[in-house]
């Protein structure tokens, strides 16, 4: 149904003042965009997007992603409208302590919130993923009433920063016909006018990339429903509409200026404000119209909910087996022996942990329908795809190998989009040096507390002949340092089952697999040793009665520490040895099991890569193997040798410190 000029406007105003009133409030916000994008996002949320606010939550619903987060009022705003819990009381609380209106969009703080915003361009590459989890669920289970439609505004920011340019280039190659993007063009950002740092043509940049794209002006609500109707009308190519919108519209001084963008106006700018928008002067006013213009969109979304369970059901009843396991899907089930299942197939032979890992992947498509995989271009050498599970294209979309590109950084945020919009439990890989191209979005899956498997593999200076630039030294202690983050690294075949197993049932956050490019041993695990145990993070791998010392490591260090171990005692030093291969899971053990690992002599710890971490446990800098320089093109036994990671020379530097 559409809505009348008058009323969007009408609307329009409203969202203005409202996020005028909550940025002035807290003398803090981005006032600009929500009031550039009023009319664009009343019209899309009053005759386009499917929401429900009985129903939040529904699984055929639209997505809805406000990719420059800074923008948060425009979407609390219409969250408010539109009947969801956000009330007035919460919007005058905007930006404040444990409200549910913070700075930007938080996942898990506002009902309606489908992702969380801030780093410009993380939302833009995350509704890409939310549209290929979309085709993807609907193809794998044959049913179209899945194909939800994904859209996302953005600015010129999120267009400017990198990982859009890689995510849009993915998005128009696979045809995400049910991808719209409503692009914020305002030319204004912090600095000025964008002609300070840019020329570039957007829309032929998109167009170049797959896109189909429109131009409206944003301030017309004729143009913006002509444009999202053609946009919503059966696509096979993502949509970019080029919304021409002025900043701040409405403020006699400060729209169309950067003022506008990232502060209060001011109580006087907003007196002169109001009067020119026809608003009244009291604060957060609501016009009761405003609502009923929101509450007859929210009945004719009841309306097409009700009738979406209806076809569901008829669905269900009509294909009993394929809802069954669609229900399993969504609700992320796992097989209870899950980790014996996988530690069956892994290998007990000496072999690289990535090759290990790669046995595992196949089994673990097997047992959980809802694990995707992919990588950036690296699979030969990462070894996560699924061999069986066909690649995700734009011809086939029930692939479950997803081919990223050389781009890192849209994967990650793509993985989380993917995770956000159903019950998928994505993987992407690369190697671990280049983890640091998708750190923003791995700390937002850690902030979001959302299941996710990043896999590194070439985890250390053994990379070898390719030498520093593709050496990881530092990345253990920074991905270890993201809060929330349980980083795996794995020692064997056991040891890889349990991080997998662990990567794809945690469900309060992500799990970083940290694999080896070189080949290890198998550990000497007794006979009776539970799998179980790396679960905890640490285990005591070789215990020695009347040691003297303990070393902990981690991966490839811990068959290391064994051989040391071994020198130590037969130098007349008893040792102990731990694998460690998670530190976040060890530290959420009790005291008890902790002291039981640690025990009660001289902790030493050996991991390639910065030491300072390991201070936790030793007390002492000297006491912590590791390496703090950049390392060095050579084979990787040279390097080992060079940079003192032999047996003999951790044993020596045991008795040292003793």
């Amino acid at each position: 149904m559409q809505v009348s000029t008058p009323d969007v406007t009408l609307v329009a105003n409203i969202i203005r003042g409202l996020a005028m009133d909550a940025v002035q409030k807290a003398n803090s916000g981005h006032p600009g965009m929500p009031m550039g994008m009023a009319e664009v996002g009343t019209v899309l949320w009053t005759e386009f997007l499917h929401w429900s606010n009985e129903e939040p939550e529904w699984a055929g619903r639209d997505r809805f992603v406000l990719s420059g987060g800074h923008g948060s009022m425009l979407l609390y705003s219409l969250l408010h409208l539109a009947g969801f819990p956000v009330s007035l009381d919460d919007l005058k609380q905007f930006r404040q302590l444990h409200s549910k209106t913070p700075g930007h969009p938080e996942y898990g703080d506002t009902v309606g919130v489908e992702t969380t915003t801030g780093p410009l361009g993380q939302g833009f590459a995350n509704a890409v993923g939310m549209a290929i989890a979309a085709q993807m669920e609907a193809a794998r289970f044959q049913n179209h009433l899945l194909a939800s439609r994904v859209f996302v505004t953005v600015g010129d920011g999120d267009l400017m920063e990198g990982i859009s340019y890689e995510a849009a280039t993915l998005a128009g190659h696979l045809q995400l016909g049910n991808l719209v993007c409503l692009f914020d063009d305002n030319t204004i950002t912090i600095e000025g006018h964008t002609d300070l740092a840019t020329s570039e043509d957007i829309g032929a940049r998109f167009a170049a990339q797959g896109w189909v794209v429109q131009r409206c002006d944003g301030h017309d609500p004729e143009q913006i429903r002509k444009a999202l109707q053609n946009a919503t009308a059966g696509n096979d190519k993502p949509q970019l509409i080029c919304c021409k919108t002025t900043i701040g519209k409405g403020s006699p001084h400060k729209a169309n200026t950067h003022d506008v963008h990232g502060s209060p106006l001011g109580a006087e700018e907003i007196a002169l404000t109001k009067q020119a928008l026809g608003l009244p002067a009291q604060d957060f006013f609501v016009d009761p119209h405003a609502r009923e213009v929101f509450a007859a969109a929210s009945e004719r979304n009841e309306a097409r909910r009700r009738q979406w369970h209806a076809d569901m059901d008829e669905w269900a009843a009509n294909n009993a087996k394929t809802a069954a396991d669609w229900r399993a899907f969504r609700s992320r089930e796992m097989p209870a022996n899950l980790l014996e299942e996988l530690a069956a197939v892994a290998g007990a032979e000496p072999a690289a942990t990535r090759a290990l890992s790669g046995n595992i992947v196949q089994k673990l498509a097997e047992l959980v329908p809802g694990f995707v995989s992919g990588s950036a271009d690296l699979d030969p050498s990462t070894k996560t795809r699924i061999k069986k599970g066909g690649s995700f294209s734009a011809a086939d979309r029930t692939g479950r190998t997803l081919h990223y590109g050389i781009r890192e950084h849209a994967m990650g945020a793509v993985l989380n989009g993917l995770s956000l919009h159903s019950g998928f439990l994505p993987a992407g890989s690369t190697f671990l040096v280049f983890a640091d191209y998708m750190r923003t979005p791995m700390r937002l899956a850690s902030l979001m507390k959302i299941p996710v498997a990043f896999v590194f593999t070439h985890d250390s200076l053994m990379v070898g002949e390719d030498g520093p630039t593709h050496q990881p030294v530092e990345h253990l202690a920074t991905l270890r340092l993201i809060p929330n983050m349980h980083v795996f690294r794995p020692a064997d075949g056991k040891e890889t089952a349990a991080a997998w197993t662990h990567a794809v049932s945690r469900r309060d956050g992500p799990v970083v697999l940290s694999l080896t490019r070189q080949n290890l041993p198998a550990l000497p695990h007794a006979a009776d040793w539970n799998p179980q145990q790396a679960l905890r993070g640490g285990y005591v791998l070789i215990d020695a009665p009347g040691a003297a010392a303990t070393i902990v490591a981690t991966g490839a260090e811990v068959s290391l520490a064994v051989d040391a171990a071994k020198l130590l005692a037969a130098g007349g030093v008893p040792t102990r040895v731990v694998s460690m291969p998670c530190v976040e899971l060890f530290l959420q053990q009790d005291a008890a099991w902790q002291k039981s690992v640690l025990g009660t002599a001289a902790v030493f710890t050996c991991e390639m890569g910065r030491p300072e971490m390991w201070c936790q446990f030793t007390g002492r800098l000297d006491r912590c193997i590791g390496q703090s320089t950049f390392g060095a093109s050579a084979p990787y036994k040279v390097l080992a040798e060079h940079f003192g990671f032999t047996a003999e020379n951790v044993a020596a530097r045991v008795k040292a410190a003793l």
